[in-house]
């Protein structure tokens, strides 16, 4: 039993490592040209302001909102 908890706690690092890994990137990296929720195209200015913006700022803004009305649960 031991050994396959070991197993899935390794895998469960081996993809949070990973997810972190993706997320560094594009942290790091250009950012996109339409939004990754809605599709819609991010305004230049938003990219020019923010060049690794993923998503267009109605997005962004109602992501925010999210995390703040859920923050501490």
């Amino acid at each position: 039993m031991t050994d396959q908890l070991d197993e899935a706690q390794a895998l469960e690092q081996r993809e949070r490592d990973d997810c972190i890994a993706r997320a560094a990137g594009r942290i790091k990296g250009r950012g996109a040209t339409h939004c990754v929720v809605c599709g819609e195209p991010i305004d230049d200015a938003r990219r020019k302001a923010m060049p690794s913006a993923t998503r267009c700022i109605d997005c962004q803004e109602g992501r925010e909102r999210w995390d703040r009305s859920h923050r501490g649960r």
